[in-house]
Parts: structure tokens; sequence; C-alpha cells
């Protein structure tokens, strides 16, 4: 990978000349750089019984938002890192009546459109990006802890469910996204969708 192209060139590959002009600023971010952009926009979180009681499971890990609401107030930070190829995303989510959430993770090219996004725990995301239908499409492959640098395989997919996520351009510089957890029995268990503007570069 070249220091001077973006980090997801090589995810999209061939679909890359293909992404909508706001996906190719969503995804600008080039590997060890301090290229920052910040995403502002309102997001509906919304899950079932079955997440509820797992709430103290995904704050003590950090691994989704643990709380419900509508228009929420969000900030998301594209960050690179300049000893690293990651792509990193500081969210920040304001609600009206609590102190702001943070959640952070952050996304690295395994191979080819291979991603594995992991949160601050350890705990990790592994999925496929694609661009299909005029959406940029993330599909689950699986769940894994990150351990003294070794992956080690979750196999909690039929406890938590599989990852499920789209986003699809609305303007030149707008762009919504969904992401959904589908349980095997109990079907949707988890949404977090939204709407989002991208502001110009935070730093050269």
């Amino acid at each position: 990978m070249q220091k001077k192209e973006p980090i997801f060139k090589s995810v999209f590959n061939e679909q890359w000349d293909n992404l909508p002009p706001i996906m190719l600023k969503h995804y600008a971010n080039r590997p060890y750089s301090n290229d920052s952009y910040i995403a502002t926009g309102k997001m509906d979180i919304e899950f079932s019984w079955l997440m509820q009681i797992a709430a103290p499971l995904l704050t003590l890990f950090g691994t989704l938002v643990p709380i419900k609401g509508r228009d929420i107030k969000t900030t998301v930070t594209f960050n690179s890192e300049i000893d690293s190829p990651a792509f990193r995303l500081d969210r920040i989510f304001n609600f009206d009546d609590k102190k702001p959430f943070v959640f952070e993770s952050k996304l690295i090219q395994v191979e080819k459109n291979i991603m594995l996004e992991i949160m601050k725990s350890g705990i990790c995301w592994k999925h496929q990006f694609s661009f299909e239908d005029n959406k940029v499409v993330l599909k689950h492959i699986g769940y894994y802890v990150l351990i003294f640098e070794k992956l080690i395989p979750l196999p909690i997919s039929w406890l938590f469910g599989k990852g499920y996520a789209e986003e699809w351009a609305i303007s030149d510089n707008e762009f919504k996204m969904k992401m959904m957890i589908e349980h095997p029995i109990f079907g949707t268990i988890y949404t977090y969708s939204g709407q989002f503007k991208i502001e110009d570069k935070a730093n050269e």
C-alpha cells in the first residue's frame, strides 16, 4: 500500500472509482498520516430486550452503544495514525439527558476487502467490505478477541447475532448509514442508524 493512496482504495479495489463523491471523502484517510475528517449528524439507536439484558456487557467491553435514543447529535472523527495503517473511528454521542457517550474503535485491513474492527477492549468484528447497488456494504464474517497481538475466534454469533451494515449517498456531501445485528432466533436485536454530513478536513 502506497503512503499517498487512501487506506480504503485497496479495500474497494476496482470498485473505488465507482464510489460516490461523499464516499470517496468518507474513506479518504491515508495510512501513516495525520489525516482527519469530521462527520456530524443525528442517530437513532434501538435494541431489543435481549440487548437490554446485555447492556452492562456492552458497556464493560465497549462493543456497542448501550443507550437507546432518537435524533442523537453525533460527531464521528475519521482519524489516521501516524505510526500505523489503521482507520480510527472516534464517536461522541450527545444525549439530551445524559453525559456524552464515547465509542471508539479502529479498522485494520486483514486482506483485500476483509477488515477487522478492533474495540478498545480487544473484542473484534471481522467483516467484508463491498460496493453493491450504490451502497457500501459490510457483511459479517465473525467475532474475535485480540490478546497479545494474537487473534482468537469467539464463536458467539449464535448468542449475540451477526452484524450487517450499509452506507449510501444522499448528496455529494451527505450519506446515510444503518447497522443491524440479526439473531438467528430473535431477529433484529440492535439497530444503529443515522444521517451525516462530512465537514472539511480537520487538519492537513
